[in-house]
């Protein structure tokens, strides 16, 4: 065990003067100050560091520190001087540890009109520019050029993990290798890293060389092509690189294959000549995470503070979820836009309530806290718990989605458990309100099984969750209202949002409440055209919903949503798809948002005429077209300004995929509630 270990049982003493030495070491002086004479692993993130179980740097780095290994992190390492930060702790005994962050470098950095950013939320002070546009290439290259091939490197997190295999890259506007082609790394470790990064760690320390770690769990890594073996049911060989470069229909075929293994409990193993001589090898995941080794993953002695060199700096992401607690990991709702399932697998990981109830106690001792969790959820969050009725059939299961198109009569659906660790969250003294934060899926809540305790509990749930968790407003994603939007984005039918609403608004009234429930939408998302979104805008201002801020569908790797948007062809169907790809595609879509704004009402008309849609021109104006002072030129400039991303809502976090948010205000139906 490392002299480290002697804090455990001190970190959970939260304060705003707490002692480095409670922390991961971070620079020479706090190493020395624990008189190590060696680091075994040291960890190079792009995010500041944040010692809270929803950093990642933070969870691998207190996982191997609980096994006995001496761990330092370098946080936003300076890549631009002398490359003194990649210096200062010199070489560790077993690897070096190398991501991006919480988020995509790509997504963090730019708009989905492709401008840069002016923030970023994982930096002290939101401060843009402490990290390079893909770290995760850029720190490999350094750690390989100062020293050599003497010491491991593994690269993970999110953006490697989505890049593992070819995939479109929307910046670039093309399609890239795997990233361990550009990231000269030995084993990239995709996914959720906790049981991964031990066996890693192990291995190495028992001297295994890390290039003949070839079958290890949830990882990549390239191998000689002769070791490619001809596929069978236990090895999937995709087009290879020179195939999917010429055709996007094998780029297509190949997702298809990637999405199904990521979503499989037991999946093949998976394979991609990237030239004449090697191939990458995917392995497949680990299980999902038993009750047990996620409660050890998230009860770490985490001081859930940012590490003091930060002081008097604020970290926004930070900021938005100090006080929040995550209760699962993974997500069966398979939306075609998010990464998530990619990442997290789509069966259910829950804490126990004993690990939840635990946390919580630790919140209400933080110095700040003023008895509000500000989200009791996960990925998403009434999903806790929930599993197949028949594991058998799960285990066979190539459906990426259990929701999606109708929710699979093998789900139980049962919200009991989530209502209890509510119920004793909400007990302990000191929190006066628990809420949940995260977004809910109604089609979850509100599916009707026919056993009448479920739908019983059910019905309970919907009911509590909007009188004891709302924070005067609810988050939904209903995402579009047309049927074959919806259907390419795997979400329900519009018709359970109006159902949800006027439950929504009884309970309200039962109660004498007035909450807002706050949808979210996307424009320019595969198969929308702008008649879509003109028909979008009739059934929002039929409702006299006005949204203030609104979400540019942005291509992000290893989405269903993506392959098509590069690709044009549904990887499933084989069939054509129509997206909006020019900013005069996107902007067309996405002023329908804005209907009732005059500084849109010109072009609406217009538009709306030229497609001989008179009849939307009169649903959507039915008094006549309110006078418009607006040009074309101030609509241009108000869509291309760089846009705030929102960092609390759930589709900004990192374990909620890559979507790019830019927040959005909800009405009552009544009047404007502005942020």
């Amino acid at each position: 065990m490392s002299q480290m270990s002697q804090y455990i049982g001190t970190s959970n003493r939260i304060g705003t003067d707490v002692s480095p030495s409670v922390f991961l070491p971070t620079s020479a002086k706090e190493i020395e100050a624990l008189g190590w004479d060696y680091i075994d692993v040291i960890l190079f993130s792009g995010d500041a560091y944040v010692d809270h179980p929803s950093f990642g740097a933070a969870v691998l780095g207190r996982v191997l520190q609980s096994h006995g290994y001496r761990v330092a992190i370098v946080p936003q390492p300076n890549w631009r001087d002398d490359l003194r930060d990649f210096r200062k702790l010199g070489k560790p005994r077993l690897f070096f540890g190398v991501s991006a962050g919480a988020m995509d470098s790509m997504v963090n950095h730019y708009t989905a009109n492709r401008r840069r950013r002016s923030d970023d939320a994982y930096t002290p002070g939101g401060k843009s520019g402490m990290r390079p546009d893909y770290p995760t290439i850029v720190y490999t290259k350094i750690l390989r050029e100062l020293y050599g091939n003497d010491v491991p490197v593994i690269i993970g997190g999110i953006e490697a993990s989505m890049r593992r295999l070819s995939h479109y890259d929307y910046w670039q506007d093309d399609l890239r290798q795997s990233i361990l082609v550009d990231a000269p790394a030995d084993l990239l470790m995709y996914g959720m890293g906790d049981k991964g990064i031990i066996e890693l760690a192990d291995s190495l320390a028992a001297g295994a060389d890390v290039r003949t770690l070839e079958n290890l769990p949830q990882t990549a890594i390239i191998l000689p092509k002769e070791k490619m073996p001809r596929p069978d049911e236990n090895n999937i060989i995709l087009h290879s690189w020179d195939e999917v470069k010429k055709s996007k229909r094998c780029q297509a075929e190949n997702f298809k294959h990637i999405e199904q293994q990521s979503n499989r409990r037991h999946g093949a193993t998976i394979w991609q000549q990237v030239d004449d001589r090697r191939a990458v090898k995917v392995n497949p995941m680990y299980p999902p995470m038993t009750t047990a080794e996620i409660d050890a993953s998230f009860d770490l002695p985490y001081t859930r503070l940012p590490h003091p060199r930060y002081r008097g700096k604020t970290i926004p992401a930070y900021e938005m979820i100090k006080h929040s607690i995550n209760m699962h990991r993974g997500c069966f709702g398979g939306c075609a836009f998010c990464t998530i399932s990619a990442h997290q697998g789509k069966f259910i990981a829950s804490r126990s309530k004993e690990s939840i109830v635990k946390e919580a106690k630790a919140v209400i001792n933080m110095p700040d806290f003023k008895g509000y969790i500000s989200d009791l959820g996960g990925p998403s969050a009434n999903m806790y718990a929930m599993r197949g009725k028949d594991e058998t059939i799960c285990e066979k299961c190539l459906r990426p989605s259990c929701l999606h198109p109708k929710v699979c009569p093998n789900l139980n659906t049962d919200h009991s458990q989530l209502l209890d660790v509510y119920h004793a969250v909400d007990a302990l003294p000191g929190v006066k309100k628990s809420f949940i934060g995260s977004g809910v899926r109604y089609d979850l809540s509100m599916h009707h099984t026919g056993d009448k305790h479920v739908d019983s509990v059910n019905a309970r749930y919907n009911e509590e969750l909007i009188v004891k968790h709302v924070s005067g407003r609810l988050k939904v994603a209903p995402e579009h209202t047309e049927p074959h939007v919806l259907n390419l984005m795997r979400k329900p039918e519009f018709e359970q949002f109006y159902t949800f609403r006027d439950l929504f608004n009884r309970v309200n009234t039962k109660h004498g409440l007035n909450q807002q429930l706050i949808p979210y939408f996307i424009s320019s998302h595969p198969g929308c055209k702008e008649v879509d979104m003109a028909e979008l805008a009739v059934k929002t201002q039929r409702m006299n919903m006005h949204l203030e801020q609104v979400q540019d569908f942005t291509p992000t790797p290893m989405t269903l949503s993506t392959e098509i948007y590069y690709t044009g062809i549904h990887p499933y169907t084989g069939e054509k798809v129509f997206t909006a790809h020019t900013p005069e595609q996107k902007l067309s879509q996405r002023k329908y948002f804005f209907w009732y704004d005059r500084e849109y009402h010109r072009d609406i008309v217009n538009s709306l005429k030229s497609m001989h849609r008179d009849d939307l021109l009169a649903m959507l104006y039915p008094r006549g077209v309110p006078q418009s002072g607006a040009n074309d030129s101030r609509y241009r400039a108000r869509q291309d300004k760089p846009q705030s991303r929102g960092v609390g809502n759930s589709r900004d976090k990192a374990n909620k995929g890559n979507k790019s948010s830019t927040g959005h205000n909800g009405y009552n139906g009544n009047k404007r509630n502005k942020k």
